[in-house]
């Protein structure tokens, strides 16, 4: 493989986004007094945040739709009355709050050490503009990287290929010598296929996929077998 440039994705793939976004979540309920097991409202938000996301890649939702709707729905479905006030304020404060959480996925530092003489190391994501430069300053991974792409900047998300188009352009490379690495099969991995760009799959939660052609790692470490 004459791979040239490594396009990251950052949330679940370097950037451990359930772990921090549970204690994110501990800090503002307990903050506002809401009383709720975390586990009892994990279990139902994280599912709606994953649909809430899909329809937003898919432009079916707005931004703030998806700020608001995942936790409107979470309570609603929990039976725990809030007002539209503070759904709002929370929202907020989640925002806020989540980059001072800084758990990566074990090798990371490690991974992005071994690749980054290699080659030149990029961010491709669908997560919020405002946000995703904090999470990567605080978690002390920023300096790795060359170009940040949030789909924000672009104006389409991933896996529209628009996104790695443009990703293309800005950092000068040609797609037969890049390579995208992230989490999510549509987003990135088909999305990148979709263009032209190599892709890995990192599949942490050791899921079930549909074939066997994807290259796949359920490590971070696993990387060096392809670069």
């Amino acid at each position: 493989m004459n791979i040239k440039h490594v396009f990251f994705d950052l949330d679940h793939t370097l950037w451990d986004f359930e772990k921090n976004s549970e204690l994110t979540f501990e800090k503002i309920l307990s903050e506002n007094n809401i009383k709720i097991k975390i586990e009892v409202f994990l279990k139902v938000y994280i599912p709606l945040n994953f649909k809430y996301w899909k329809l937003y890649r898919e432009e079916k939702v707005s931004k703030e739709e998806l700020r608001y709707g995942r936790l409107k729905k979470t309570f609603d479905a929990i039976n725990y009355e809030v007002s539209d006030e503070i759904i709002n304020k929370l929202a907020d404060e989640y925002i806020e709050n989540l980059a001072n959480f800084n758990h990566l996925f074990a090798g990371t530092f490690e991974i992005l050490d071994y690749l980054k003489d290699k080659y030149q190391l990029h961010i491709i994501t669908n997560g919020f503009e405002e946000v995703q430069s904090k999470k990567m300053i605080n978690s002390k991974i920023h300096h790795y990287f060359d170009k940040i792409i949030t789909s924000e900047s672009v104006g389409v998300k991933k896996p529209n290929p628009k996104v790695f188009n443009y990703a293309l352009t800005i950092t000068a490379a040609k797609k037969e010598q890049s390579i995208m690495i992230g989490d999510n099969l549509e987003a990135d991995i088909q999305g990148a296929l979709d263009v032209g760009i190599d892709a890995i799959h990192c599949n942490f939660d050791n899921s079930k996929i549909e074939t066997n052609k994807i290259k796949t790692v359920f490590t971070l470490l696993e990387l060096k077998q392809y670069l």
